[in-house]
């Protein structure tokens, strides 16, 4: 998002015109053989605004025009691939990233109403689905994963079966948006919103999720806790 002081500076920065890209089509009632032909031709523009001779529009220019275009505006990862990255659908309008972190200690917090402290936990191995349609997260019990394996209510506040509701945690969407740096950025939407509530289904552990949290602190959490979330399988998602 354009900062106002940015915005002013672009808005009072006087623009001059350098080329003018043209489209020619064929008239409609013309035949063709099939397809309606078209021609680009770029036309330079000089200091008094005037345009000069047209040019065929070349391969090359159409490539450094798309790619400078895409530096700019592009909202499709890069980069090398992360090991823990299970699927990937970077297309625009359909995006759709799942990825693991195995069982580790991590940084939560929470509402003063839940009475439980800021601190590091111990966590089950989770499973992420983040894209377009908003964020899911799931519990595996596996020390490794497999097609087969099942997937678990994630034992934490604010979500219910899978589906996260992301609280009061301003996250900017990452401009270097290396594949890397987009897996970090939906983690963080998680990890640093505050938890408040219990998802609408209730207790997503066997006990008090409360109670289960604060037994995590210093001791590996309790895996018999988990419960099954719908026999769903890591396959069933992986599609």
């Amino acid at each position: 998002m354009i900062e106002t002081n940015e915005l002013t500076r672009k808005l009072r920065t006087l623009l001059h015109p350098r080329a003018a890209l043209i489209a020619y089509t064929q008239e409609q009632d013309i035949p063709s053989a099939g397809e309606n032909c078209c021609f680009l031709e770029v036309r330079e523009i000089d200091d008094s605004g005037k345009m000069g001779e047209g040019h065929p529009v070349t391969v090359e220019f159409m490539n450094e025009l798309v790619r400078g275009y895409s530096e700019r505006h592009s909202a499709t990862p890069y980069g090398k691939i992360p090991s823990n990255l299970l699927w990937c659908d970077p297309r625009k309008g359909s995006e759709r990233y799942i990825w693991y972190n195995p069982p580790r200690k991590r940084m939560m917090f929470f509402m003063r109403s839940l009475q439980i402290e800021n601190a590091e936990y111990n966590l089950p191995g989770v499973i992420y689905e983040a894209g377009e349609l908003g964020m899911r997260i799931y519990a595996y019990k596996d020390k490794e994963l497999k097609a087969d394996s099942a997937l678990y209510a994630a034992p934490f506040f604010n979500v219910t079966g899978a589906s996260v509701c992301l609280g009061n945690a301003k996250i900017d969407r990452p401009k270097d948006l290396t594949y890397t740096n987009l897996l970090e950025y939906w983690e963080k939407k998680f990890w640093l919103t505050e938890f408040s509530h219990l998802g609408a289904n209730g207790n997503p552990t066997r006990s008090n999720l409360v109670l289960v949290t604060k037994a995590a602190r210093n001791t590996a959490f309790e895996m018999e806790e988990l419960k099954p979330l719908n026999n769903l399988k890591l396959k069933d998602i992986l599609k």
